[in-house]
């Protein structure tokens, strides 16, 4: 008889959501071959657990027969085998099982096989006869041939195991030789045979299926794969590892324990037949899914756009530009191409597999403005953006500062006109105006070019001016120009100092003349009427002074005048009144550098002569000396024709400076007498030395005063006799004589 372990084939869709697992049945002991007489028990099983006594049985003799021979059983969980033949149970959890027979054998020697087998399994078969201890030599066959050893892994006189079983047609058998007895004590031996057993294999999992997720991708999108199978629920913690091709090269990394697989893009090109592989961690069992072709669909380009960077075609000249081709749609390779009107070839082109590629400009000029527009296609035709213009703005240069007056200098009152401009710059520009850090004003120009500010001069706009000129794209400051602002010079004022507008011959009159307004350097003129005694100029502003040494010809009008080069002003008139008086007369002596040794040793000289007169009696009892005319000529300095500036000497002594007297009286002969004579020193000072009050060109100023008196050829009596009168009456004949240096040199 033959025991038919019927494979079990998991159809496809099985274990999937709203499909109930299979039941399956256990038998105890596990062994699907028994004689007659033994017990034999099969559980009914599932995945789930079953509800006690909801459990359906079905029995049929044969398996071809199974719709008109079945018979049902209700309510146990558990049945014992009376009869051969096939069975199945369910729960109602579960669906139907696949049947197992069982076999009850009335022979001597059965071959038995265990229940379940799967694949990969080592498969062990039994031979057994009613009574073991009467059988031996017992030998397995397949396929009416004796096993060869390659083929079993182990044996002995009881059972052989097989290698990894896989199901076949092959029938199984078994031989034991038996030993008998007769009526007579005859022991003898026979040879028995068991059943024949056909091995089929329970399916560890089933054949793996492929499935794309989505199952007609789009080009640019991803794909899932994933190998579908299901081991069998009595095999659950057996582990499998997955691998998947793409024709017949493998995909990602090789073997992996996860069932899916993860493209993260397909094209086009990528529609080409797929499958997969399962495997058991122990490599006994391999199997391969059928190959499953994955079409990826194409969407053709749609919803070109063109953008720009900077946005809305602002370009600044010098900075880059770049411009961005796009679809809303569109899959696989694209080819992307860049165009300005005007120009019959595209300025570049590109193929790339994505939705966006761009063109560069490193540094853009204004030359390469214009209006621009891009095109993508992807096999299904080519389509166009929006065109969209492109400006390229100039950043506004350095610019310019021009200081425009009405004349050539500008001056209190005039309008000055400021005006600034960049030689390039996209307009609009604006220019803002400044006098140091001091804003000014602003103006705009919305064309481009230069603006102007018109600004009221006073006496404080002088100073530095600059400009700045800024169009959104930096500011640029000018240089500085410098503006003086030039105040004509007021009416000037003439003072007269010490001993003021009444003075005598003698006298030392100091004249200031000073303007209270007007831009240096200041010129000034110092007038006598209507003849100029000189001039000086004030490099910083303010007045001048110069002092005058006076004679009888200074009487009269004084003024002044003041000139910058913008008008001269003439000074009100000051009137010096002259009185001659005999109280004082004054010597001048104007010597170089040898000249202030000379005025040394003529000073002895004098002193001297005057000691030699007093020995000779030439001296009255006074002490006043005579000169003669021709002593008075060379003792008088030459004076010029007309004063001008070179008479203008000092005659006070310098700072800090004193008047040594030196008394004698000393007769040097002549009308001329010394009564006391005081001498200025040098200046200590450099500063001093050089200044133009004490210079007259180039040579050192020496002044001495000294009281001088007359004297009558017919008074000597009266001046022996009047040491004792008063020196009022004395004075009354005194007079100013200036006497030349040659008298000193006597």
């Amino acid at each position: 008889m033959l025991l038919w372990l019927l494979l079990l084939t998991l159809a496809p869709g099985r274990g999937q959501t709203g499909v109930p697992p299979k039941a399956f049945l256990l038998l105890k002991p596990p062994w699907t071959t028994a004689f007659e007489n033994e017990k034999v028990t099969i559980v009914c099983d599932s995945p789930l657990p079953p509800v006690p006594g909801n459990v359906t049985w079905y029995y049929t003799q044969s398996y071809t027969t199974k719709g008109s021979k079945e018979t049902t059983l209700k309510g146990l969980e558990e049945i014992q085998v009376t009869k051969s033949g096939f069975y199945r149970c369910e729960t109602s959890g579960s669906s139907l099982s696949d049947p197992v027979h069982v076999e009850l054998s009335s022979g001597q020697l059965i071959l038995q096989a265990p229940h379940p087998i799967f694949e990969g399994d080592n498969v062990t078969l039994k031979c057994r006869g009613r009574g073991e201890k009467f059988t031996e030599k017992k030998v397995y066959y397949k396929g009416g041939e004796k096993l060869r050893r390659g083929e079993v892994s182990t044996s002995d006189s009881d059972s052989i195991t097989l290698r990894s079983g896989s199901s076949d047609s092959s029938l199984y058998h078994c031989t034991a030789t038996t030993t008998t007895t007769s009526l007579w004590n005859f022991f003898g031996q026979k040879e028995l045979t068991s059943n024949h057993l056909r091995i089929q294999v329970q399916e560890l999992f089933s054949l793996p299926v492929l499935e794309a997720s989505p199952a007609r991708p789009v080009e640019g999108d991803p794909v899932t794969l994933t190998c579908k199978t299901q081991l069998s629920p009595q095999r659950q913690d057996v582990q499998l590892r997955f691998r998947f091709f793409r024709d017949n090269h493998p995909l990602g990394l090789g073997w992996s324990w996860s069932p899916e697989l993860q493209i993260p893009t397909v094209w086009r090109e990528d529609s080409r037949s797929y499958w997969c592989q399962a495997e058991t961690a122990t490599h006994s069992v391999t199997k391969r899914s059928l190959k499953s072709h994955i079409p990826v669909q194409r969407v053709p380009v749609s919803d070109v756009n063109l953008e720009t960077q900077p946005p809305e075609g602002q370009a600044v000249e010098g900075a880059s530009l770049v411009l961005v081709c796009s679809v809303g749609e569109g899959t696989g390779t694209v080819a992307f191409s860049w165009h300005r009107e005007g120009e019959p070839r595209s300025l570049e082109s590109r193929r790339a597999r994505s939705q966006s590629a761009e063109m560069r400009v490193a540094a853009v000029s204004g030359r390469q403005a214009g209006t621009y527009y891009c095109a993508a296609n992807n096999g299904y035709g080519a389509r166009r953006s929006q065109r969209v213009a492109v400006t390229v703005r100039v950043p506004a240069s350095r610019p310019v500062l021009a200081v425009g007056a009405p004349g050539a200098r500008a001056l209190p009152g005039d309008v000055l006109r400021l005006h600034c401009a960049a030689p390039r710059g996209s307009p609009p520009i604006l220019y803002r105006f400044y006098r140091g850090d001091d804003a000014l004003g602003s103006s705009q120009a919305p064309s481009g070019g230069g603006a102007s500010l018109n600004l009221s001069v006073t006496e404080e706009h002088s100073g530095n001016y600059s400009c700045e000129a800024d169009n959104g794209l930096g500011a640029q400051r000018s240089e500085a120009v410098t503006l003086r602002v030039t105040v004509p010079v007021s009416r000037p004022i003439l003072t007269l100092g010490a001993p003021g507008t009444r003075a005598v011959a003698g006298d030392v009159v100091e004249l200031h003349c000073e303007a209270q307004r007007g831009s240096p350097p200041i010129f000034y003129r110092f007038y006598h009427e209507d003849i100029a005694l000189g001039s000086s100029p004030a490099l910083f502003g303010g007045g001048v002074s110069f002092n005058l040494s006076l004679t009888r010809e200074y009487s009269g009008n004084y003024f002044c005048e003041a000139d910058n080069g913008l008008g001269a002003q003439l000074s009100e008139a000051v009137t010096l009144d002259f009185t001659e008086s005999s109280r004082n007369r004054i010597i001048l002596v104007t010597m170089g550098v040898a000249g202030g040794l000379l005025s040394i040793v003529g000073l002895a000289a004098l002193v001297r002569r005057i000691g030699t007169q007093r020995k000779s009696g030439g001296l009255p009892a006074a002490g006043t000396p005579r000169y003669s005319p021709s002593e008075f000529h060379e003792l008088s300095l030459t004076r010029p024709s007309s004063p001008g500036m070179q008479e203008l000497i000092r005659h006070e002594p310098p700072a800090g400076a004193e008047l040594q007297p030196l008394y004698s009286n000393v007769g040097p002969g002549g009308d001329c007498l010394y009564s006391q004579i005081r001498s200025t020193p040098h200046p200590r000072d450099s500063s001093e030395a050089d200044s133009p009050r004490m210079h007259r060109q180039g040579k050192e100023t020496v002044v001495i005063y000294s009281e001088l008196k007359k004297r009558h050829p017919d008074d000597s009596a009266e001046q022996a006799s009047g040491r004792g009168s008063t020196h009022g009456v004395d004075m009354e004949s005194y007079e100013n004589v200036p006497c030349t240096s040659s008298a000193w040199g006597r």
